[in-house]
């Protein structure tokens, strides 16, 4: 089993401010008279409400509930995982960096794939990490991580943690569950494996038996805001042990997720069918715009997420229909490290669908 950083183990660090909403659980009881935690609660907030109305304006007086308990019971009704098995966070990007801070220590080895989701590496190096990675396993019709490549990385520089995406951004391959156990058990005993699963919700399996398993040494996190469309608002959560979270909760910021944000999560937590139907539309839409590009001779990559990445032939093709298209007003993704510089990924909105949109890009196929 993994082990956490000796600053964090034993007793505390403890939260010094876990707020009415937990302390009402502990008591069984409401607490309608709220005199000490030095909120704004008599502020009248009259262009707030003028310009977002009173529901909103009840949202903003008092500091939110620091363990979120309303969305992690959403997702217990509706995903089966366990209640004491999540952590909620201010997005999957806030849970990186606080995943980071609660397993490695600065100066340690942590493993990447060149090219990935880039904010891992940008946290991992501001928290003093050394950051090793490798290349993708890149083949005709795939771009997926090397999972022997980061494993035997690992191994090698006694790494304290390595990274996936899954399914991966931008090369948008998903791995099968039994491809990340085996990553897992290939993994040194006191390696950690962040499993980064921001596009989980757009997997023909997402609500399988897998989904909600809680995997010891391994991080899972998701997102609110793809499927959910809530990006805006920062909401996403951690799966792991119980006693993983509790590390994490230790350097966790008390109310990274504020009631709005909560309150918006929850709402949309209950409208189950919409986002099922919206998962679908997605879906459908990836699809057609795959074909759309495949027919124009496009490399387009398999994918299991909301996007569609496409392989260009070169980095500089890649990087004139890009700038092409931003000339235009435009913006599709191309990342930004030169391992990556021929690809492009097209998020499968409505908009991406409408003829001519993609006008650059479709010349430029229809030149090679």
């Amino acid at each position: 089993m993994p082990r956490f950083p000796d600053h964090l183990t034993g007793d505390g660090p403890h939260n010094p401010f876990p707020g009415v909403r937990v302390l009402e659980r502990r008591l069984g009881r409401e607490i309608p008279h709220q005199l000490g935690s030095n909120e704004g609660l008599d502020m009248p907030h009259r262009a707030l409400r003028e310009r977002f109305g009173d529901a909103l304006a009840e949202h903003v007086y008092s500091y939110g509930d620091a363990e979120a308990m309303g969305i992690r019971q959403r997702l217990t009704d509706q995903k089966g995982i366990a209640l004491e098995a999540m952590l909620v966070d201010a997005g999957a990007d806030s849970l990186l960096a606080l995943t980071l801070r609660a397993v490695t220590s600065p100066g340690e080895t942590v493993v990447a794939t060149r090219g990935t989701y880039p904010t891992f590496a940008y946290f991992a190096r501001g928290h003093g990490c050394r950051v090793e990675e490798v290349a993708y396993d890149e083949a005709p019709g795939r771009l997926a991580p090397d999972l022997d490549a980061l494993a035997r990385t690992a191994r090698e520089t006694r790494a304290r943690l390595v990274y996936l995406a899954n399914p991966d951004n931008p090369g948008s391959h998903l791995h099968t569950d039994d491809d990340v156990l085996a990553l897992r058990r290939s993994l040194p005993d006191d390696c950690w494996l962040l499993l980064d699963e921001a596009y989980h919700d757009f997997r023909e399996d997402a609500d399988g038996e897998f989904g909600r398993r809680v995997l010891p040494g391994v991080v899972r996190l998701r997102t609110l805001s793809k499927a959910h469309g809530l990006a805006g608002l920062r909401v996403g959560y951690a799966i792991a042990e119980p006693k993983t979270l509790a590390v994490m909760m230790k350097v966790r910021i008390h109310y990274a997720v504020s009631t709005l944000s909560q309150a918006a999560a929850e709402t949309v937590l209950d409208a189950p069918d919409e986002v099922a139907v919206h998962v679908e539309a997605v879906r459908e839409r990836r699809e057609r715009l795959a074909a759309h590009l495949r027919e124009l001779g496009a490399d387009v990559l398999p994918s299991a997420t909301n996007f569609v990445g496409v392989r260009m032939p070169t980095a500089e093709l890649a990087g004139e229909v890009h700038r092409a298209l931003l000339d235009e007003g435009k913006l599709i993704a191309r990342p930004a490290d030169p391992a990556l510089g021929h690809v492009l990924r097209i998020t499968a909105v409505e908009d991406a669908l409408v003829p001519g949109r993609l006008a650059p890009l479709e010349r430029a196929l229809k030149e090679e």
